[in-house]
C-alpha cells in the first residue's frame, strides 16, 4: 500500500498530511490553509481542493482516497453534515461534493472520532495498554466531545452520533445549550462553562490556565469552588459512560485534559459513581498533540 492521506477540517484551519504507508506512519508532507469559513461553504470546498492539488504537486503522488475529520457529523440517512459549530457546513452534502470535486472516495468522521482513533492506534494507548479493545477518547476544551474505538474501528452508530457525550444532560445549573437543550455536559465542564462559573462568583474574566494557577497557589476560594465543580461533575459524567461502555482506556484530550487534578481526584470521583466496587479503567494523557486529528483522519482511509 502506498501513501495514506488525511485532512483535518477545523473552524480556522484545514490541515492535510500524507503519511508514508499504513505500516510506516512517517510524515511525507504536511500543509495548512485557512478555512475562511466566513466566505461560506463552497469556499471551504475549494480550499480543500486547493490544498490537495498543492500537495499532489509537491510530492508527485495522487491519493486513491482521503480520510477527512470534520467538525460535526455526517448524517447516515441524509448524507449531509450536522451538529457542526462551523455553521455553514450544516445541512450540506460535504462528502458528496468533495468526492465530485476531487474525483476520489472520501471517508469521513468527526474530529473527536479521529482523535480517539489516532490515540488508540498510534498514540498513548499502544504503549500503555496494548491489549485494550475499547478506547474512549474524550476532548474537553472549548467544547466537550468524544470518540469511541472498538477493536481498532470507530463506532459511528445508527445516527452517526456515537460518542456525542457532550450533549447528555448533566446538571440544570449549566443552563441553555446551543443544541437547544439545557444542562448538557458541555455547559457544565467545558472551559468556557467553567470560566463563566468563576465569573459568576467573582466578576472576573480569567481563562482556565489562570483559574487552575490560582487554585494551585491557594487562597482563592472561587478558584477552589470552580475546580471542585469540575471534579465533581467530571466524575458523574464519566461514570455514566463507563457504566454503559466499560472501556479499557480513557484518553483525556483538549485543553482541560492537561489538568493533572483530573487524573488524580477526578478519577477518584469517577470511582464513587460507577456501578462497581473498584475502578480499573486506565486514564491516559494523549501523546500526539495537534497531530491527532490529521493522523486519525489518515487512518480512516485504511480502517
Amino acid at each position: 500500500m502506498g501513501p495514506i492521506w488525511g485532512i483535518d477540517l477545523g473552524g480556522t484551519k484545514i490541515e492535510c498530511a500524507v503519511l508514508e504507508s499504513r505500516e510506516r506512519m512517517n510524515v511525507l508532507k504536511r500543509m495548512r490553509l485557512p478555512t475562511e469559513q466566513e466566505q461560506g461553504y463552497l469556499h471551504i470546498v475549494q480550499q480543500i481542493h486547493k490544498l490537495v492539488e498543492t500537495m499532489v504537486a509537491e510530492i508527485g503522488v495522487k491519493p486513491g482516497k482521503i480520510g477527512i475529520g470534520t467538525p460535526g457529523t455526517l448524517d447516515p440517512l441524509s448524507q449531509t453534515l450536522k451538529n457542526s459549530n462551523t455553521i455553514c457546513l450544516n445541512g450540506m452534502p460535504l462528502k458528496k461534493d468533495l468526492e465530485g470535486t476531487l474525483g476520489i472516495p472520501i471517508i469521513m468522521a468527526n474530529d473527536a472520532n479521529c482523535f480517539a482513533l489516532a490515540e488508540a492506534k498510534l498514540g498513548s494507548v499502544p504503549h500503555a495498554a496494548p491489549d485494550a479493545e475499547v478506547v474512549w477518547g474524550i476532548i474537553m476544551g472549548t467544547g466537550v466531545g468524544s470518540g469511541i474505538v472498538i477493536r481498532g474501528k470507530v463506532l459511528n452508530g445508527k445516527h452517526g452520533i456515537g460518542g456525542e457525550w457532550g450533549h447528555n444532560f448533566l446538571d440544570e445549573s449549566g443552563g441553555p445549550c446551543y443544541c437547544g437543550k439545557s444542562g448538557c455536559v458541555e455547559q457544565v465542564i467545558s472551559g468556557p462553562a467553567l470560566m463563566k462559573y468563576y465569573h459568576s462568583l467573582t466578576g472576573m474574566n480569567l481563562n482556565m490556565a489562570e483559574i487552575v494557577e490560582r487554585y494551585e497557589e491557594g487562597g482563592d476560594e472561587a478558584a477552589e469552588t470552580t475546580m471542585r465543580r469540575l471534579i465533581h461533575f467530571f466524575g458523574m459524567a464519566v461514570s455514566c459512560v463507563i457504566n454503559v461502555l466499560d472501556p479499557d482506556v480513557v484518553v483525556l484530550g483538549g485543553g482541560l485534559g492537561n489538568i493533572d487534578l483530573l487524573y488524580m481526584e477526578g478519577v477518584r470521583e469517577v470511582g464513587k459513581y460507577i456501578f462497581n466496587n473498584r475502578l480499573e479503567t486506565t486514564f491516559l494523557k494523549p501523546t500526539l498533540g495537534d497531530s491527532a486529528g490529521v493522523f486519525g483522519a489518515a487512518l480512516l482511509s485504511v480502517e
